[in-house]
């Protein structure tokens, strides 16, 4: 599908392709009546005629157009014409994926992951207070975007929210989620998210241990020859200890990864704010880092 050069809805200005993320491709537009550049969403070819597809980008409009967070990418406008069964406006990000900065830098240092990480849980702190999991949390959906204002120089900004959960049904969201569904990245996934079972905010945590987790050693805390191995392990075993992987880093940050790692949900911090102010005690409270407790 090459939209490129195209006016959508009259209003949007196809100019580039960005790339394609999940079901989904992604360009750069410029939006003619507000004068400002815009990323538009439109589902791969193959799947514009998939109830089910169409369904979840839409899933994706209505749920992502209620956050309003700096730490969260929010939906612009959604929209439809003869061509395009849906496509959604986003703010456009000028930034690269985390998981691209992984690829690029490999294991990071604290004083860049901490602020990153302190972000993230910022925007899902957000979110949960709307009653939305995301259930998809991973490297792929945190956009780091250059902010000399954001503790590091760089605001994490969570993406694709197209397999979010609410937790409480509301009118115009009934018949949008399933419980008891086994849905996510394997890697990312909580044991009561590899069981299948009712999920809440938790889950979100422990996908934020995982990711910590592979921000500072460039691994996921439990591996394995085949997925089924990966799987019970992560039902059966403790993750393995931070600091084998990375003996310099403090004992401090072990323990607060650890825990968002337990089993057991009701082993993890007790909400998504202790989560956040336990990452940023592992930096001194002092200087930039001050700044992470207000």
């Amino acid at each position: 599908m090459n939209l490129i050069g195209q006016t959508i809805a009259g209003r949007y200005r196809i100019d580039a392709f960005i790339g394609q993320g999940g079901m989904a491709y992604v360009y750069l537009a410029h939006d003619l009546e507000d004068n400002r550049e815009v990323a538009i969403k439109v589902l791969l070819p193959q799947l514009t005629i998939d109830e089910d597809s169409v369904e979840r980008l839409r899933r994706e409009a209505v749920i992502a157009m209620r956050l309003d967070h700096p730490n969260v990418c929010n939906i612009l406008a959604v929209g439809e014409t003869d061509e395009l069964p849906i496509y959604l406006v986003m703010p456009y990000l000028a930034g690269e994926p985390l998981a691209l900065r992984e690829l690029r830098g490999g294991p990071m240092a604290l004083d860049d992951a901490i602020p990153i990480l302190v972000q993230v849980c910022d925007g899902l702190e957000h979110a949960h207070g709307l009653h939305i999991l995301h259930r998809d949390l991973k490297p792929e959906n945190v956009m780091l975007v250059p902010d000399k204002d954001a503790d590091g120089g760089k605001r994490a900004v969570l993406l694709d929210f197209g397999l979010a959960k609410v937790l409480r049904d509301e009118p115009g969201l009934v018949g949008l989620t399933r419980s008891g569904f086994t849905i996510g990245t394997p890697e990312f996934m909580s044991p009561e998210q590899v069981l299948g079972k009712e999920l809440d905010w938790r889950s979100d945590q422990y996908a934020l241990g995982v990711l910590a987790f592979e921000m500072f050693t460039g691994r996921v805390p439990f591996e394995g020859t085949t997925p089924q191995e990966v799987t019970l392990a992560r039902l059966k075993s403790r993750p393995r200890p931070i600091r084998e992987l990375r003996p310099e880093l403090p004992a401090r940050l072990e323990e607060v990864i650890g825990r968002t790692l337990a089993t057991e949900p009701d082993a993890r911090f007790p909400s998504m704010k202790e989560a956040r102010a336990a990452f940023a005690s592992v930096m001194p409270k002092t200087g930039v880092f001050g700044r992470l407790f207000r």
